[in-house]
């Protein structure tokens, strides 16, 4: 990566990183120019961002720190100068309830503080998903509220070693979801995006129509809500450099698909409609939990994650926390 006299960027370690076949998980960069503005910053990230890009994906993800990034804007500044495409949070699939502040930076999942997100790939639940995702500490937890990220492609090669048969059965029958979504927005759960939101839609032979494009299945509830189940959707993805991904929501849906309408165990099945071993479901979110990182937010952090490679989720936390996001089409 190039620098300059008034730009310095260091590779900076933390003990809590993990290292895998010599690669450090997550890449920390520090700004180490205390006195450079977000002009020089931005300059810097624009010059460097495909470079940037090949890292985040041999690393799965990188955390930017004591950037000169302060504010929401400051952060949708940075986003653009990737020349990112942008994946609006209205055209996505979302499970979650967030609010807009700028074309592309949004507030994550806004479930209440005491409500863990489970590891997942961002939309892997749908068949629309970004290719990466870019987080923004506006304001760390006063405790907790750590986002945790754990790299796939190492869980995969995990996983073959130890339940194969569940692996193989993730790579060659796929998944199908399904998740009942409320007649309007209940911000009390990790998914609780109302149908019209989801479904950008008013109406529900909108939302059917919609559902019959993508390949869903559906059933209207006598109190409003939406049960719709998606297509086979991959449980697997090669990266196509030799790895192989786990990529999907099934940490997520095993153990956080549940509130008032939703109950985990029927909320995933391989693609053939068989059920999953409830037992390698929740070894294989162990394994995950063994090889994760906690982002140890500081005000002003940039965390990019290539969904295609890292899961994300978060801790619980106490006190004010604001972790905003944007996404970036495939």
């Amino acid at each position: 990566m190039s620098q300059t006299t008034e730009f310095q960027v260091a590779e900076l370690k933390l003990d809590t990183q993990k290292e895998y076949d010599g690669s450090c998980f997550p890449l920390i960069l520090e700004c180490q120019s205390p006195d450079a503005d977000l002009e020089t910053a931005l300059a810097w990230v624009h010059e460097n961002r495909q470079d940037l890009d090949a890292k985040a994906a041999k690393h799965g993800s990188i955390l930017f720190r004591n950037f000169p990034t302060k504010t929401d804007q400051d952060f949708d500044a940075f986003i653009r100068a990737f020349d990112y495409p942008n994946f609006k949070y209205e055209d996505s699939l979302s499970n979650a309830v967030r609010t807009n502040r700028t074309d592309r930076v949004f507030t994550a999942n806004e479930a209440p503080p005491e409500v863990t997100i489970y590891l997942h790939h961002e939309m892997a639940q749908t068949p629309i998903y970004p290719s990466k995702l870019l987080f923004f500490c506006e304001k760390a937890a006063e405790e907790g509220g750590a986002t945790p990220l754990c790299r796939s492609d190492v869980l995969m090669e995990k996983l073959y070693e130890e339940l194969p048969e569940f692996a193989k059965n993730c790579e060659e029958k796929g998944l199908h979801y399904s998740n009942v979504m409320p007649g309007v927005n209940d911000a009390a759960s990790g998914m609780g995006r109302s149908w019209q939101s989801t479904w950008s839609v008013e109406t529900r032979e909108q939302a059917e129509a919609r559902m019959t494009e993508l390949g869903y299945t559906w059933e209207w509830l006598d109190d409003g809500c939406l049960r719709a189940t998606t297509p086979i959707l991959q449980g697997v993805r090669d990266l196509g450099d030799g790895r192989k991904a786990f990529f999907n929501q099934l940490i997520a849906a095993f153990q956080g698909w549940k509130d008032t309408r939703n109950d985990p165990a029927k909320a995933i099945t391989f693609g053939d409609g068989s059920p999953l071993d409830p037992a390698d479901a929740k070894r294989a979110a162990e394994l995950a939990e063994e090889i994760t990182f906690d982002v140890p937010w500081q005000n002003g952090d940039v965390a990019l994650v290539d969904n295609y490679v890292a899961m994300h989720g978060r801790r619980t936390f106490s006190g004010t926390r604001r972790v905003l996001a944007s996404l970036v089409a495939s």
